[in-house]
């Protein structure tokens, strides 16, 4: 389900004008994550700790109007939910596309997407979500500790979905971090709302969860 947004009434209509003109009209920022609670929940419960993330990211973004904001044929709509469209990786080095819908019920969240992960380690092809516009863009790069992260992108093709990116776990002092990339069309948000997805985001991961899921 989406809405359309009457831009005239707005808040954001001058900078939706203004960022939409622009060839590039997404900015990003990077920053470290306290993952230390959130590991270690998972591993105790025997979970992937990509799913325990992924699972509250999109809770996250869910939970600001902003990332749930899209630019179809020009217009701006709010989709009530958003889903996940994350890369898969493969035993021959190789990713694929999946496209994992957000359940608020973590169980059922997790059930669906080792579903879908299956379905892409298992194929060759690289299919990109059929969903429409109500996705963000997932990847995950365990292999490096990156401080910086740019995406390949098409300009000619009228993207608005935001990227988020993980790397690699890293450990000082028993505390784990790690990066996480965050990049999103300027017409829909600033760094604001940005901020606001890293607090409850962070906040999501150092919950100590003791209904976690067994996987």
């Amino acid at each position: 389900m989406k809405t359309l947004i009457d831009i005239q009434p707005w808040i954001r209509k001058e900078h939706y004008l203004f960022f939409s003109q622009f060839e590039e009209p997404f900015f990003g920022v990077t920053v470290n994550i306290d993952c230390t609670q959130a590991y270690n929940v998972s591993k105790q419960k025997g979970n992937s700790f990509f799913l325990y993330y992924l699972f509250r990211a999109l809770k996250a973004a869910n939970e600001i109007e902003n990332f749930r904001y899209r630019i179809i044929n020009k217009k701006v709509y709010l989709f009530e939910q958003i889903n996940a469209s994350p890369t898969i990786n493969r035993p021959n080095g190789t990713f694929g596309f999946a496209y994992i819908d957000y359940n608020q019920d973590e169980k059922g969240f997790y059930t669906n997407a080792l579903k879908e992960i299956e379905r892409v380690q298992q194929s060759n092809d690289l299919m990109p979500a059929v969903s429409g516009e109500n996705v963000i863009h997932f990847s995950a790069i365990p292999w490096i500790d990156f401080t910086a992260l740019s995406h390949a992108r098409s300009f000619s093709y009228p993207d608005s979905s935001p990227k988020i990116s993980f790397g690699k776990i890293t450990e000082n002092n028993e505390r784990k971090t790690m990066p996480i990339s965050i990049h999103a069309h300027h017409g829909l948000m600033d760094g604001y709302h940005i901020g606001l997805f890293i607090e409850i985001f962070q906040k999501l991961m150092n919950e100590l969860n003791e209904n976690s899921i067994n996987i």
